[in-house]
């Protein structure tokens, strides 16, 4: 009786765990939101550009608008297949996570400009692509990452380090992906501000 006691003890304590760990229906459709409103951004921010616009670069240094663009194509691929080929292979989180912390936080970090970070060398921008191919790829990449969302069961089942310095589900590295093309939207901005930037 006593053993009876202890398995039955064992499995709801497993179902309480694994129904933690599920991805609420609330959650997946605001990731979905996020991941088109941040590729919608992404578009009206290079809509219409000349290429005298498209590849002006206020310094040396600096990059034009076509080589913000390469990189949020090239980190859209990178992550993605960060999430599909290592978070999804990986084991649960703990089981106390504060889910609506760290979502909260990825959203905050990864686009705050204020914080620089170096592309590592697989994502620096070589002109690899026309910027037509370039916002080409980058949607079709997009469209892969939200019919992810939408569909992958487990997405909070699967937790990894990350660069932000706490564990990420794969939701959260969904997110990530989201967040980080807005960060470059808003750096793209911050080129067009530029007084220097051509008229037309």
């Amino acid at each position: 009786m006593k053993k009876i006691s202890l398995l039955f003890c064992a499995l709801t304590l497993f179902a309480a765990a694994a129904s933690a760990q599920e991805l609420s229906q609330a959650d997946r459709d605001s990731g979905v939101r996020y991941l088109e409103q941040t590729r919608d951004a992404v578009v009206a921010s290079v809509s219409g550009l000349s290429d005298a616009q498209l590849h002006f670069k206020s310094a040396p240094d600096r990059w034009s608008v076509a080589e913000c663009l390469e990189h949020i194509a090239l980190a859209e691929d990178f992550l993605f297949g960060n999430v599909t080929g290592n978070v999804m292979k990986a084991g649960p989180g703990a089981a106390d996570r504060d889910f609506a912390k760290t979502d909260a936080a990825v959203l905050a970090m990864i686009p705050d400009r204020s914080h620089k970070a170096q592309a590592p060398p697989q994502l620096v921008p070589t002109g690899r692509w026309t910027p037509d191919e370039t916002l080409k790829h980058f949607l079709a990449s997009r469209e892969k990452t939200i019919e992810f969302m939408k569909t992958a069961p487990g997405l909070r089942a699967h937790v990894v380090d990350s660069p932000i310095g706490q564990p990420l589900d794969a939701y959260e590295w969904l997110l990530f992906i989201a967040a980080h093309s807005k960060r470059h939207t808003e750096q793209i901005d911050e080129v067009k501000a530029d007084p220097n930037f051509p008229k037309l």
